[in-house]
C-alpha cells in the first residue's frame, strides 16, 4: 500500500500532463487502491481519481508508468470522464479495450492516452467499475506490441463519491 501511495503522490502531477505541467495537484485522500486529487485549472477546479495496474503483461517489456483515472471537471461540464494513460505512445488509430466482468468498452487513442470511443457510454463504464472487482485493459504500443494491464477496482466507489461534489 505504501508503494501505491508513493507512486500516486509522486506521479499524480504527471497525469495532468495534458492540461498543464504548471498545475500542482492536492491529494484529497486514498480509498482502497485509488487516490483522489484536485487542482485549479483555467476553467475551474478539476478533481480526479487515479490508480496504477496490479499486473502488466508481457513482463519482458518496459511498460513505464501506467495510469487509469476518472476526472470530474465541473467548470467544463465534464462528469466522470475515464482515461487510460501509458508512458509510451499507443499505436495510431488503434483501440484500447476495457473489460470488466462480461462488459467490454472501446477507447480511441491519441498519443499516450485513450478515451471512450462513445462518450455516451462513460456512465456505463463508471457503473461497471463500481460493480466490478478488477478491470482489464488491452492496448497496442506504437511499436505494435500487444500489452495488457489489470487494475484493482477496490475503493473506486468511495473514491468517486469523494469527488462527486467537486466545485
Amino acid at each position: 500500500m505504501r508503494g501505491l501511495l508513493t507512486t500516486l503522490t509522486g506521479l499524480a502531477f504527471l497525469t495532468m500532463a495534458a492540461p498543464a505541467f504548471s498545475q500542482a495537484a492536492t491529494k484529497i485522500g486514498v480509498h482502497g487502491d485509488w487516490g483522489t486529487y484536485s487542482y485549479q485549472g483555467g476553467s475551474g477546479k478539476v478533481c480526479y481519481v487515479l490508480t496504477v495496474p496490479k499486473d502488466k503483461q508481457p513482463p519482458s517489456l518496459n511498460h513505464g508508468d501506467i495510469f487509469f483515472f476518472v476526472s470530474q471537471k465541473p467548470g467544463q461540464n465534464v462528469s466522470f470522464e475515464p482515461q487510460f494513460i501509458a508512458s509510451y505512445d499507443l499505436q495510431a488509430n488503434s483501440k484500447v479495450q476495457v473489460q470488466i466482468g462480461d462488459k467490454t468498452f472501446s477507447m480511441f487513442t491519441r498519443g499516450k492516452s485513450a478515451w471512450m470511443e462513445n462518450p455516451a457510454e462513460e456512465p456505463q463504464l463508471v457503473a461497471a467499475m463500481k460493480g466490478g472487482s478488477d478491470m482489464k485493459i488491452a492496448a497496442k504500443s506504437g511499436r505494435g506490441n500487444p500489452t495488457s494491464y489489470v487494475f484493482s477496482l477496490k475503493g473506486i466507489s468511495a473514491a468517486l463519491g469523494s469527488i462527486q461534489t467537486c466545485k
